[in-house]
């Protein structure tokens, strides 16, 4: 399967009073077309940063990325990548424009684009949009304040498909959402990758959310990779301490706990101007010297299997 986006050595720095903030430090990953790559972590942790550095809506400190084999890194022409690359926002409401009625949210990607031959053309495209996303047609000419959560996330993906892109970042789509309607978007987004081939990067603080809808899923813990695997394997066998802790505070819906609780102890590392070092050393229960003084690489421990741990051997075995 070929490779739809490869991201190398991705930075992005914010400057602040008491100096560069590293919000996203050193990413590297491939996504391979039709596929999804799930981003976890805190909140805080760079999950959002990245996704908008990727898809240009930020412009990158230091790195690359590759889209369809060609760098997008400092390409001057965001207007074209739109036509590719497109984001669900996480919270449906702020993202839409309360002047704007349904039909013409999703109709004003089609006018800027000029995709659409005619005013029949695109009024027929707006429809097969709402109706693909399972938008009522009654709902055209009302406003987003006056529907529920649901369906402004409804709008908010129909208005990311308008323009048929290849690759959507999809930013904590249902962590505003009742449970009910979390179930019936993230089976919306998985129906529509399958008919029509969509790559998604899809960022979220909720573990089972994540487990349910990726290929893969890619850790992150102030701005770095702390281990990246595939989705069934991240939850068999978890090899990185953040990772353990992450999964130990999953909500058991049961009396009698199977899950041994992992405290996490310690001061959160600031991500401005760190020190060389592994950022989760001072909340580690297995943190050494070297821990503070060395930054562990990502490394294949297993196959297909990345940790940045200098003691994960140790650890697990």
């Amino acid at each position: 399967m070929s490779s739809l986006l490869q991201v190398n050595d991705l930075k992005k720095y914010f400057r602040t009073p008491r100096g560069m903030l590293h919000a996203v430090d050193g990413i590297n990953f491939t996504l391979d077309e039709g596929k999804t790559l799930g981003v976890v972590g805190e909140s805080g942790c760079g999950k959002s940063t990245l996704g908008r550095v990727i898809i240009r809506l930020l412009d990158a400190t230091d790195g690359t990325v590759i889209f369809d084999g060609k760098d997008i890194t400092t390409t001057k022409d965001k207007q074209s990548l739109r036509r590719e690359m497109q984001i669900i926002f996480q919270d449906p409401f702020a993202s839409l424009n309360p002047r704007m009625s349904v039909y013409e949210i999703i109709e004003e990607p089609l006018i800027i684009h000029k995709t659409q031959s005619s005013k029949e053309a695109t009024r027929q495209r707006v429809e097969e949009l709402m109706d693909t996303v399972g938008l009522a047609s009654r709902l055209a000419t009302s406003y987003p304040h006056e529907l529920d959560g649901g369906r402004r996330q409804r709008i908010g993906i129909a208005r990311a498909l308008a323009l048929d892109p290849r690759f959507i970042v999809c930013d904590e789509p249902v962590s505003a959402l009742d449970v009910s309607i979390q179930a019936q978007i993230l089976n919306l987004m998985q129906d529509l990758q399958e008919q029509q081939h969509f790559t998604y990067l899809f960022i979220t603080h909720d573990l089972s959310v994540v487990k349910h809808i990726s290929d893969d899923i890619m850790v992150m813990y102030l701005g770095m990779v702390v281990e990246k695997c595939g989705a069934d394997e991240l939850f068999e066998r978890t090899l990185h301490p953040y990772t353990k802790a992450l999964l130990a505070a999953i909500p058991e819906p049961t009396i009698r706990k199977t899950r041994q609780r992992v405290l996490l102890r310690g001061e959160i590392t600031s991500p401005i101007n760190p020190k060389p070092g592994c950022r989760f050393a001072p909340r580690c229960n297995y943190a050494k010297d070297i821990c503070h003084q060395e930054t562990p690489p990502l490394e294949e421990v297993e196959p297909n299997h990345f940790v940045a741990c200098h003691y994960v051997k140790e650890i697990n075995n």
